[in-house]
């Protein structure tokens, strides 16, 4: 299984809940634990401009190019901008397309090496990228720390250039992914599944393929219980890929969150939503999104679960 990860997304944004040193620190862990080799590690390539502005408009990419953003749209982005921090998020946006196609090469090694072999046991393809999961962010303009939409943009790419026809987005942060929705709305060929916490950000919450939003303090077995009974629509359009946009933030130490959901709750949610593409041989690209638990250590422990389960489903 691929990670792609660079350095560079660690952008310094000042003193801020998105702590930007998450992503390091899952790197780390991964090796430490010896669950990731330094070949598995793939240096990404930015997102093209081009790549971009099948997503975002012309207008939005010249204020994220040149920083000529009002006040009120950098109160809305929640971001400071720079040309590093542009950078940096542009760089994701580039980590998540190179995850997207390697994700989908090894489901088609996969289905090479099924096809050679009688009895051969379901594996999971998949691929991840340390950074990205940005599904606040719309057309015209950024906002929730999302400057451009990542998830978008690699299943717009992905489908220019004909690797792809179908894709599901399963989001399973604790914040509705408005940007996604919206991009994606009227669209057929996108299924937009997020289950979240219904009363707290973004206030406002277009409507996805399907939205499941839970109340204030929803606890592992609750939790588990509604995903389980909505997920399987997401996939009963036979997707090409799945990007799983496995944010940290339902623990119930999150800042931003007000779910209670546990180290455990949230392994058993990732191992329900990668098994569940395993079985119905689905490629997935992992991505992050949100994690703000007090201790930083604790978001970047349960990214690394999130992981650990991908490579035990694939084992």
């Amino acid at each position: 299984m691929y990670i792609v990860y660079s350095e560079r997304y660690q952008v310094d944004i000042g003193a801020h809940v998105f702590h930007m040193g998450k992503y390091a620190k899952v790197r780390d862990g991964l090796v430490a634990r010896g669950l990731v080799g330094p070949a598995a590690l793939v240096e990404p390539a930015p997102a093209g401009w081009d790549e971009l502005a099948l997503v975002h408009t012309g207008e939005y990419l010249e204020k994220t190019r040149n920083g000529s953003f009002r006040p009120s749209e950098l109160a809305l982005l929640e971001l400071p901008w720079s040309p590093d921090v542009a950078e940096g998020f542009r760089l994701m946006a580039g980590g998540t397309i190179a995850a997207a196609r390697l994700a989908v090469e090894a489901g088609r090694r996969l289905r090479e090496d099924a096809d050679g072999a009688e009895g051969t046991r379901p594996r999971l393809a998949a691929a991840a990228n340390l950074g990205g999961g940005f599904h606040h962010a719309f057309p015209s303009h950024g906002e929730g720390f999302c400057l451009y939409n990542d998830v978008a943009v690699a299943i717009r790419v992905l489908q220019r250039e004909g690797i792809i026809s179908r894709a599901a987005v399963v989001d399973v942060d604790v914040h509705q992914g408005n940007g996604t929705a919206f991009i994606f709305d009227g669209d057929p060929s996108v299924f937009t599944f997020s289950i979240h916490q219904e009363h707290n950000y973004p206030h406002v919450k277009p409507r996805g393929s399907l939205d499941v939003g839970l109340p204030d303090g929803t606890d592992d077995r609750e939790y588990l219980h509604a995903l389980e009974r909505a997920l399987p629509a997401a996939l009963d359009g036979r997707p090409d890929l799945m990007i799983y946009v496995a944010g940290a933030d339902p623990y119930l130490e999150d800042q931003l969150g007000g779910l209670c959901l546990t180290h455990e709750g949230l392994r058993g949610r990732d191992f329900f939503v990668l098994s569940a593409a395993r079985a119905a041989g689905i490629p997935v690209v992992i991505v992050f999104a949100g994690g703000y638990a007090r201790r930083v250590e604790d978001t970047a422990a349960l990214h690394i679960a999130t992981i650990e389960e991908a490579l035990r489903l694939g084992a």
